[in-house]
């Protein structure tokens, strides 16, 4: 199956990451590719204490306003990696966090998107989160959850929290 979280609310990679802790609880493997991303965050450390689930970041270190060559690096490099991980087939549930960010962006080409989401092993979850999903990435999923803003404290100029929003 194929799930995709998106909107402009806060939430769809706790959403994904939620589905990550009910799949290790149940004793089954995940790997979580993170794009777009390559800052330290809470629930790495978290992460890290699940034996069955696998993190990994490809990503700058910074918020991406205009992509250089180093951001498409790291992006093909991460679909690369989930390409192969998704053809070893050692994994029940894969999530490509930030994924439909990282082709909003234009760092990865929506066609070798949608080619692997054709060869998804059909006993793979896989998610897909960010905002500005595409309509061929919703077409192509069987689950589609938006999550609306409809009201953040970010408007009240509340920064982000350890733990909270990272």
């Amino acid at each position: 199956m194929i799930q995709v979280y998106t909107g402009n609310g806060k939430g769809k990679t706790t959403a994904a990451l939620g589905l990550a802790l009910r799949c290790a609880g149940a004793g089954l493997k995940v790997y979580i590719a993170q794009f777009a991303k390559g800052k330290k965050c809470s629930e790495l450390v978290a992460l890290k204490k699940f034996k069955n689930i696998k993190t990994e970041q490809f990503g700058s270190c910074r918020f991406i306003r205009k992509a250089t060559k180093r951001d498409f690096e790291l992006a093909e490099k991460g679909l690369d990696k989930v390409k192969l991980v998704l053809k070893e087939k050692k994994y029940d549930l894969v999530i490509l966090d930030e994924i439909n960010v990282a082709l909003s962006l234009g760092l990865l080409k929506l066609e070798n998107i949608l080619g692997m989401i054709k060869k998804t092993p059909a006993r793979t979850e896989l998610i897909l989160t960010g905002r500005n999903a595409c309509t061929q990435i919703i077409e192509a999923a069987d689950l589609v959850s938006e999550i609306k803003d409809v009201k953040h404290y970010f408007q009240k100029n509340i920064k982000a929290r350890k733990g909270i929003e990272y």
